[in-house]
């Protein structure tokens, strides 16, 4: 019996250890890139962590159902450069959201711009830009 639980325990520990490398880096996939959405939100949370920073936003729809949204965005050293920081953002700013939704109709996506309620552009694909 122990014979048997030595190696199934060492095969276990190893597929952790090497799986979490598998998935580290990811393309686009699951986005869909010809695909454009914009919604008008809430802020609920932004996190401001690696890999990815987190955009938490709440959508009401003309329904009246609100809808819970998550974008992504690259690393914070790369949105640094960019122009974005952990302060971006508050609990209860007005944003307006443009993002490429994931392919199969979850309210996720990998965010293009948001327009802050100041009239300032966050550019996730490069850079920053105000509109007056």
């Amino acid at each position: 019996m122990r014979s048997k639980v030595i190696p199934a325990m060492v095969l276990a520990l190893g597929m952790v250890n090497f799986s979490g490398a598998l998935f580290a880096h990811h393309g686009t996939a699951a986005f869909d890139t010809d695909k454009k959405v914009t919604l008008k939100g809430t802020v609920t949370e932004w996190f401001w962590s690696n890999p990815h920073c987190l955009l938490q936003f709440d959508v009401k729809g003309e329904d009246g159902k609100v809808v819970h949204w998550i974008g992504e965005t690259q690393n914070p050293v790369t949105m640094t450069d960019g122009g974005w920081s952990k302060s971006s953002f508050k609990v209860g700013d007005e944003v307006t959201v443009a993002l490429f939704p994931v392919k199969n109709g979850l309210p996720l996506g990998r965010i293009i711009t948001v327009l802050l309620p100041n009239g300032k552009t966050l550019d996730a694909m490069g850079g920053t830009r105000t509109y007056k």
